[in-house]
């Protein structure tokens, strides 16, 4: 299939062929789903911990006599029954959110987001990008000409200082590695905009065996 190219001054300039294997896969909004669950389990930090009874301070002495109060008996005021005491079965920091996919699971989640871009003509192509210096007006000058609805993501093959610095402060703009894309971002950006290397690199690197 083939996705729109623009050039650097906004102007359209043609379209460029891609894979269908990666640009016009069947959509999986199931496993779509398993994957962008996975990818959030795996970023969540077991932060929040409570103290069980052995841990809180204090009750060592035995709060009421054992017999001849008409009360159950009670041990230690750090009981979880009582006010100040131990917290039963709360959140711990040793706890594991991880979860686990199969590697094909989750590059065919990532076709499946990519295709939905191009099947909603959000997704396109720019020639290269090319900036002596980083500058921000210039890149948020460039957007108003390409066809970005809300937000976009921006593909990279390799590492560009101008172009990342151009984009980080705009507050709907990322760039992102081609070897870091993942379904979080595609579902997050409205539009996505890969450089032209990109895509040559991105069909060598998820197509190879």
């Amino acid at each position: 299939m083939k996705i729109d190219l623009y050039q650097q001054s906004g102007e359209k300039s043609g379209s460029v062929e891609v894979s269908d294997k990666i640009f016009a896969a069947p959509v999986n909004e199931e496993l779509m789903r398993l994957v962008l669950m996975r990818q959030l389990a795996n970023a969540r930090q077991p932060n929040a911990n409570t103290k069980t009874r052995g841990e809180v301070r204090g009750g060592g002495h035995k709060p009421i006599k054992q017999k001849h109060t008409g009360k159950a008996r009670q041990g230690s005021t750090r009981s979880p029954v009582w006010p100040g005491g131990g917290i039963a079965f709360g959140p711990r920091s040793n706890r594991n959110f991880t979860l686990k996919i199969t590697r094909s699971a989750a590059r065919s989640a990532l076709f499946s987001g990519l295709s939905q871009k191009a099947s909603e003509k959000t997704l396109f192509a720019m020639d290269k990008y090319e900036a002596k210096t980083p500058k921000t007006s210039a890149f948020a000058s460039l957007l108003k000409k390409l066809p970005v609805t809300r937000s976009l993501l921006v593909v990279m093959s390799d590492k560009d200082a101008n172009l990342e610095k151009s984009v980080r402060n705009l507050p709907n703009v990322k760039a992102v590695l081609v070897d870091y894309l993942n379904l979080h971002d595609l579902s997050k950006y409205t539009n996505v905009m890969f450089m032209a290397s990109a895509i040559k690199k991105a069909e060598a690197l998820f197509l190879k065996k």
